[in-house]
């Protein structure tokens, strides 16, 4: 006959405790013991119930009784960081002026906690941001929430219509903007904590050939493909939609779409991170700022996941920017020029066709109630491809016969640049970074990373599936491989924008891979 214990079913007769008023605990079958008859009720009870209490630990490890289950909990929120109209927009040549909002830019996260680990992962609706800004974010959400800085993953998505938080080519930040970017940055991690509640985590990887092209073309030999420097290029950036000199593509696309979804264990949405290597889009109202085809993508998410952000925690939807260093939305094999569209429809067409494609992949995820997390960090130092003698001196005189204070040519913005590199200094130093979820990883690093760099780390990772986010932890210019450095082209060209040493992708590759072998052995463990 089982008896009852602490409310469970027992399988034996060895306990049967009572803490009644007559004074006695029966601890076994049939046997009584006197315990103070003449004590008081209260007090009696006060000893009674560390006997109850060892009693029911004791029954439970006798018994086999599991500890209480992992919970895996995950959060998201949204800060607004759109600049003021009047400041500057970055991503051009030469700087433009904010003089409309069209849609507001954010910062969006996600926490994700496995009950031990922490991780932050950050989107920020800008084209790049300094490393500076993003540390004193990260030391601020670390201040409020205790995770530690190197769990958070901080990238830009590269819009290139969002508030200039970085110095590229004759855009300069506003100190005051910068200001308030750090504490929004921080502000999305800190209420993303707060939001923390009981999940389920899982991924798939949806494919999407049909918005990414390759804009870097191999052309005919017979005329020469000049650079501002003077020198003559092997490719072109862009080489025109039906020119006839142009010949085929320097390189590959990845049109893989990585998604992790985290809902609560009823099924409703938390929050969705998807992944895509496309540079950007473009083709907005003048001066008018944008979140580009990121923001909407994560609008239209959050309509086909019926989401109204009325149920707590709100659902938040966000894109990151993968290895699209050479990729943008253009298709250069094409023999005609596509018809000319109203501002904002190219970036809602695209947002669209790689939304469905989220969301078809979606419906494929299969949900873990609990995965572990870990992350690892370095900070590498990388040389600096300096100007020499001769080509300091002849950016002094393209300067000298410049209109100016505004650079109009190629030439002319590139001899600024050259004057403004000069002063670098021999090294600079980079976070890169890696994150585990589960089987899951992803790297960063902060650059805008070439596709084969992605592609590498894919195939080789220890982690299926992997895949990379760029503009991570800083900016750092374009990084192209050793082999596309060769060709030259615009991506290569020396500027604030393209600067690192001619291996740094090698490097960084080489260190993004011992990350992942490090987490992968830990977790073997």
């Amino acid at each position: 006959m089982k008896k009852t214990i602490g409310g469970f079913k027992s399988r034996t007769n060895i306990f049967k405790i009572s803490c009644g008023s007559d004074g006695y605990i029966p601890v076994g079958e049939g046997v009584q013991t006197h315990f103070f008859a003449t004590m008081s009720r209260s007090r009696f009870l006060s000893l009674c119930i560390p006997v109850l209490l060892f009693s029911y630990l004791f029954f439970n490890a006798q018994n086999g009784f599991a500890q209480p289950a992992k919970v895996f909990k995950a959060g998201a929120a949204t800060s607004n960081i759109t600049p003021k109209i009047g400041t500057s927009i970055n991503g051009n040549m030469k700087d433009g002026i904010v003089r409309q909002i069209h849609d507001e830019t954010h910062a969006r996260c996600i926490v994700l906690d496995d009950g031990q680990t922490k991780l932050a992962m950050l989107t920020v609706d800008l084209c790049m941001i300094y490393r500076e800004e993003l540390d004193a974010a990260k030391s601020r959400a670390h201040e409020l929430t205790g995770i530690p800085v190197e769990n958070m993953m901080m990238s830009a998505i590269h819009t290139h219509s969002g508030g200039t938080a970085c110095s590229v080519f004759q855009s300069d930040p506003d100190p005051e903007y910068l200001k308030f970017l750090r504490e929004r940055i921080a502000d999305a991690v800190v209420r993303a904590n707060n939001n923390l509640v009981p999940a389920r985590i899982g991924w798939a990887v949806g494919k999407e050939p049909s918005q990414v092209f390759n804009r870097r073309w191999k052309m005919k030999p017979g005329k020469p493909l000049m650079n501002p420097f003077g020198g003559v290029d092997q490719v072109k950036m862009n080489p025109g939609v039906g020119n006839p000199d142009r010949l085929e593509p320097s390189g590959p696309t990845d049109p893989e779409l990585p998604i992790i979804s985290v809902q609560t264990p009823e099924g409703r949405p938390i929050a969705l991170l998807a992944n895509y290597s496309l540079h950007y889009v473009g083709g907005t109202g003048s001066g008018e700022i944008s979140a580009d085809y990121f923001g909407m993508f994560a609008e239209r998410m959050k309509a086909l996941l019926e989401s109204d952000n009325t149920s707590f925690p709100p659902f938040v939807a966000m894109l990151s920017n993968g290895t699209s260093g050479n990729i943008n939305n253009i298709n250069w094999f094409a023999n005609e020029a596509p018809p000319v569209l109203p501002p904002y429809e190219k970036m809602r067409q695209v947002a669209n066709v790689v939304a469905a494609e989220a969301y078809k992949t979606y419906q494929t995820i299969r949900y873990q109630d609990w995965v572990s997390l870990s992350s690892a960090q370095t900070e590498i130092n990388l040389g600096v491809r300096h100007p020499e003698k001769e080509e300091i001196e002849r950016a002094k005189g393209i300067i000298a016969k410049a209109k100016g204070p505004v650079m109009n040519t190629a030439e002319e913005i590139y001899a600024r640049e050259t004057m403004l590199m000069k002063d670098f200094p021999k090294q600079v130093p980079l976070i890169l970074q890696a994150f585990r979820i589960g089987d899951l990883a992803v790297t960063a690093a902060p650059c805008e990373i070439f596709v084969e760099i992605g592609l590498d780390i894919k195939a080789k990772s220890p982690f299926k599936p992997t895949f990379t986010t760029s503009l991570a932890n800083g900016y750092n210019g374009y990084l192209p491989t050793p082999e596309h450095h060769k060709l030259g082209g615009y991506e290569t060209w020396r500027a604030r924008s393209s600067y690192l040493e001619v291996d740094a992708s090698t490097k960084v590759s080489s260190v993004l891979f011992e990350l992942l072998n490090k987490l992968k052995n830990e977790q073997n463990k």
